[in-house]
């Protein structure tokens, strides 16, 4: 049974072309199911819509004004599935993506750079925040995605790891020879302590690793940001406590020194974050498979 839509279709390619047998070859119908549809779309309306004369057919005044409105919805409704393809083939869009400023700069820049150089018509919105306020805003639907401290404890989130990094102790000249050999947790919380803000997930994995072993810590500086860590800790305000694959340049360039522990802190990761009850968008799944797929790249 034809449908009322496409009832308006062969309304609208009739009432352009002014033929019941053009409009027939332009639709590929027959001529005879042309005209029954729209004796059909008449008697549902109970209407007449055409003049039918022997050089053709013409809209009435009722049917011009029809056909006014019907043109502009199908023309919409055409540009609609238009711009659903070029949602399908990613020519247009906006990807979301929640992450920290650190995440971004030594983890996130060459997945962006690479997803960009395969698909550059695809915006990028980028929000900052810690990893707690990034999965509160990936469930209010502010982002797709987040690229986040782990772990994570929330049944909600799909957490995909991507990369794993290994807290450490570094400090400046001052120090290096009060921790040259190899220290313990307690010798390390004796001395003046540097860390990033307690809402951190870095910092509360730490921190909830050292009380686990009954080791309880009173920085001297507590701090926002990844790089005044290692900033404090290279003129001397402390012992900070960094990300040993985010530090490296200060590290390589004898800026920091690694504080040798008698026992390593567990390695944890950087991984992307989702809904589980939000399908991913087309351009949200083709950036975590870039991620997955390319080798990972620390700055």
């Amino acid at each position: 049974m034809i449908s009322k839509l496409d009832l308006y279709k062969v309304f609208c390619k009739v009432g352009k072309s002014e033929s019941f047998s053009k409009a027939a070859r332009d639709l590929y119908m027959t001529q005879p199911a042309v005209s029954q549809a729209i004796m059909q779309l008449e008697r549902e309306l109970d209407i007449r819509l055409f003049n039918r004369t022997p050089k053709g057919v013409s809209l009435t005044n009722e049917g011009k004004l029809l056909f006014e409105y019907v043109n502009s919805a199908i023309n919409l409704i055409d540009v609609g599935e238009e711009k659903i393809l070029e949602f399908k083939n990613l020519t247009v869009g906006e990807l979301k993506i929640g992450v920290g400023d650190t995440i971004s700069r030594y983890f996130l820049l060459p997945y962006l750079e690479a997803f960009h150089n395969k698909y550059p018509n695809i915006k990028f919105k980028i929000i900052n925040g810690t990893t707690l306020e990034l999965c509160s805003i990936l469930k209010s639907g502010e982002v797709d995605i987040a690229i986040c401290n782990f772990p994570i404890a929330d049944s909600t989130l799909e957490l995909r790891p991507c990369i794993d990094i290994h807290d450490i102790f570094v400090c400046g000249e001052k120090y290096k020879d009060i921790v040259s050999g190899p220290v313990s947790l307690d010798q390390v919380v004796q001395l003046p302590l540097i860390f990033l803000e307690k809402k951190s997930n870095s910092r509360r994995y730490v921190e909830d690793y050292m009380m686990s072993k009954g080791i309880k810590i009173s920085p001297e500086f507590e701090l926002g940001s990844h790089d005044l860590l290692l900033e404090f800790a290279k003129i001397n305000l402390g012992i900070a406590c960094v990300t040993k694959e985010f530090s490296q340049e200060y590290l390589n360039k004898g800026l920091l020194y690694e504080v040798q522990l008698n026992e390593e802190i567990p390695k944890r990761s950087i991984g992307v974050c989702f809904l589980k009850s939000v399908p991913l968008s087309l351009a949200s799944t083709k950036f975590v498979e870039i991620i997955e797929d390319i080798p990972k790249v620390i700055f």
